[in-house]
């Protein structure tokens, strides 16, 4: 099993230089429009000369190549640079706004797992009766309605209409996640949930239902084992793999930053972090975003295929059976 983690690890080296070339590639060519940008956007007159200077500056007169393995130099030392716009320093910018993102991120999973599996479940039971029609066109429903509806449907009714809720967050400031606020986190955190909601349940209901359809479950009633049992101790316990496997991709684009829900509400996280970069070319912090998605993905990933070890212990055989083929 450690040969498979430390085989794995090798492999995000060559992916993480590939997408962090094929991205620097892209702010290369377009970093003269950032800075003249910059310099519009400072008030400043976007003369020739000002302009070089500014280049200059900030060291985008000197080759690709040159450019590239300094950024990936400071990359690794843990220096990303300043921030085009505010001239602070990128990872200390970025990470400033990740509580953000990762408290929204628990919360949406957490609301979606509560939703979706007795839901999921209850529907499969009732396969083909009223509740199961109703459950399944409620996520037909959520699934047809796009998330930016979705928020501006819930700040109307729970913000707006009830007052029950704020419709903008509250953002982290200098005293970091003291100035969050749980009420502030529920609507973005539904809004999401919903729209995962609707796709969980659909996968778990058909999970379910191809489990209670395979022959060891009527060999266990014919035992006379309580429905009860069958269902928690086999049934769920054999449908575990596909769920984590949705939660980790979910997880993956959470922790990315949900970039519309997170301008709606005024979230201060990196999918806002990241809209904002785009909108005032902030090339360095888009880097960051990149590395930074990149980064999430493949380690989720991992942390996923990891996990099936403790949940099938099928998993782990294979994984010695590569160990000792290589």
């Amino acid at each position: 099993m450690f040969n498979y983690i430390f085989r794995r690890l090798l492999q995000i080296i060559p992916i993480v230089l590939g997408i962090t070339f094929l991205s620097f590639t892209i702010m290369y060519f377009a970093g003269g429009n950032a800075v003249e940008i910059l310099l519009e956007n400072q008030g400043l007159a976007v003369s020739q000369e000002v302009l070089n200077q500014k280049i200059h500056e900030l060291g985008l007169d000197r080759p690709f190549l040159v450019q590239y393995f300094d950024w990936l130099i400071g990359f690794f030392s843990g220096d990303l640079g300043r921030s085009y716009v505010s001239g602070n320093d990128v990872f200390a910018v970025f990470t400033s706004k990740l509580p953000a993102t990762i408290i929204l991120t628990l919360i949406s999973l957490l609301l979606t797992l509560v939703i979706s599996i007795p839901l999921g479940i209850y529907s499969a039971l009732k396969h083909n009766k009223l509740a199961d029609y109703i459950i399944r066109a409620a996520t037909f429903i959520g699934n047809s309605l796009p998330n930016f509806f979705v928020a501006l449907l819930l700040i109307f009714i729970f913000a707006i209409s009830l007052g029950w809720l704020p419709a903008i967050s509250s953002k982290i400031g200098s005293s970091g996640l003291s100035s969050l606020s749980l009420k502030g986190a529920l609507l973005p955190s539904f809004t999401l949930a919903i729209a995962m909601s609707s796709k969980y349940i659909r996968q778990i209901r058909a999970l379910i239902l191809d489990e209670l359809s395979k022959d060891y479950i009527s060999g266990a009633k014919a035992r006379g084992i309580p429905k009860a049992s069958i269902l928690i101790k086999d049934v769920l316990k054999n449908s575990w793999l596909m769920i984590i496997t949705l939660l980790a991709l979910s997880a993956g684009d959470l922790l990315g930053g949900t970039a519309i829900i997170e301008t709606i509400f005024q979230w201060d996280g990196v999918g806002k972090l990241a809209v904002d970069a785009i909108e005032m070319r902030d090339y360095p912090i888009i880097q960051m975003y990149v590395v930074w998605m990149a980064f999430i993905y493949l380690f989720i990933n991992l942390i996923t295929d990891l996990s099936y070890v403790f949940i099938d212990p099928r998993v782990k055989l294979n994984m010695d059976r590569d160990d000792e083929r290589a």
